[in-house]
């Protein structure tokens, strides 16, 4: 076994393996005993054919595929023994290496093209990216407040609607007359008065009872979000429905909030002894605080990384990774559509992808599995009915059992895989960068998410 390189350029190398019979004879001898102990061939009885007549049908086979393992196996020790930080994979230069005989040859000669990562260091004196802290006011903190009474309150059946209600009933569609439309909409609904976009349009609820008839514009009284749910449509088509509409009440459901009292600040936020109406708006600001936090850390990840491949300028093997992508046969992988994508969609990521092996060297980026099972386990832990008698350490091991089970099945966790990615971006970017924060509101901060 011989194995050399020569540089084609300063970012592609031609690796050459010579592989002699000394290399995989072993294996080859071994597979082909094994072969005559249980071939089964006519006029000999099973394992009694002579070795000559295993050997001329099955050894150029065998031989194959000894072959190509010892390659294989060689190539990338090589590879990983020379640290050479290679980009996409080693791709057969056919053209050098020529026809192939198992049957005929012993020694063998193959040739590898392999692009080469440049060499590069990360300058985070010149990311600037501020770190955008949205602003809780006390009146986001109040409705808050009133969310979770109401979410833990208990449902009233009043004979008339009052604000905040939520009515049902059968909703149907009218044409521009205002008759019934042919072929429209025609279903039982909920609408949440809660939600209605316009105080305005509050009288044309308030007072009514079963079995009378509402008239409005759905699109003009409600979110989208509502319309979706209560047509069971989707977005765009909530968005372009602009009909008025006819709602036959059949009932009325009013939600009477939860007192402020220590039963509510516990199943709301169990475990942290909240004494007062005070106190727990104060622990609900912190809790609103800590969700707005994770917002402005995507936006942080998504602003650096951006700046990052924005301002990666070394050179990359394009020729080499354009056969390449092309060589690996995915729909919509033609050479034409490489070309056409490459810099928009190509070159981002291959350069965040050299970016992220950097990152690596400075701390982990992709979660671990004992990152992912605690997290998990906090889910867990803020719902969990713990059982009468139970101690503490019986119940950190059921938590433990059952996040462990959870995280076992990756395709159902891939929304917390991400979150902890995104986590640990932002802690690797806060740490170099060392952002200057400002505080925006959260209309300013949704303006500048999107744009």
């Amino acid at each position: 076994m011989n194995i050399t390189r020569e540089n084609l350029s300063d970012l592609e190398l031609c690796i050459k393996v010579d592989i002699e019979e000394n290399d995989y004879q072993e294996t080859v001898t071994k597979q082909l005993k094994d072969y005559q102990k249980k071939a089964t061939v006519p006029g000999f009885r099973k394992g009694m054919a002579p070795m000559g007549l295993i050997q001329r049908m099955y050894k150029a086979a065998i031989v194959g595929d000894a072959v190509q393992n010892t390659l294989n196996d060689s190539l990338f020790k090589y590879i990983d023994d020379e640290k050479l930080h290679i980009l996409g994979m080693p791709m057969s230069d056919e053209g050098k290496t020529g026809e192939v005989d198992f049957a005929k040859q012993t020694a063998f000669t193959f040739y590898f093209d392999v692009a080469i990562a440049p060499e590069f260091d990360i300058d985070w004196g010149k990311v600037d990216v501020k770190y955008n802290q949205i602003k809780v006011t006390a009146k986001e903190v109040e409705a808050e407040v009133a969310n979770v009474a109401n979410r833990y309150g208990k449902f009233e059946t009043p004979e008339a609607v009052g604000k905040g209600d939520i009515m049902y009933g059968k909703l149907v569609e009218l044409d521009k007359k205002g008759n019934v439309k042919e072929g429209g909409v025609s279903t039982f609904v909920s609408l949440n008065l809660l939600n209605l976009k316009d105080e305005e349009l509050l009288p044309l609820f308030e007072g009514k009872k079963a079995e009378e008839r509402i008239v409005f514009n759905l699109y003009k009284a409600f979110p989208v979000a509502d319309i979706e749910r209560a047509l069971h449509i989707d977005t765009d088509a909530a968005k372009k429905f602009k009909s008025d509409v006819e709602l036959t009440l059949s009932g009325i459901s009013r939600i009477v909030p939860h007192e402020l009292d220590k039963e509510l600040f516990e199943m709301a936020l169990p475990g942290q002894a909240i004494k007062d109406a005070e106190g727990f708006s104060k622990a609900m600001k912190k809790e609103i605080e800590k969700a707005n936090a994770e917002q402005s850390d995507y936006l942080f990840v998504n602003q650096v990384r951006k700046a990052l491949v924005d301002g990666f300028d070394k050179p990359l093997p394009e020729s080499f990774l354009k056969r390449w992508f092309a060589s690996r046969g995915e729909k919509g992988m033609s050479a034409e559509q490489i070309e056409a994508d490459w810099a928009e969609k190509y070159v981002p990521s291959l350069k965040w992808e050299l970016i992220e092996s950097k990152l690596e060297e400075i701390g982990p980026v992709e979660p671990t599995n004992n990152q992912i099972v605690d997290y998990i386990k906090g889910i867990l832990r803020s719902s969990d009915r713990k059982p009468a008698g139970e101690k503490k350490e019986e119940t950190e091991q059921r938590l433990e059992q059952a996040a462990r089970s959870i995280a076992a099945d990756r395709k159902n966790i891939q929304q917390v895989v991400d979150r902890l990615y995104a986590s640990n971006l932002a802690a690797i970017f806060k740490e170099q960068v060392k952002p200057e924060t400002e505080k925006v509101s959260a209309k300013e901060f949704g303006e500048r998410v999107k744009g």
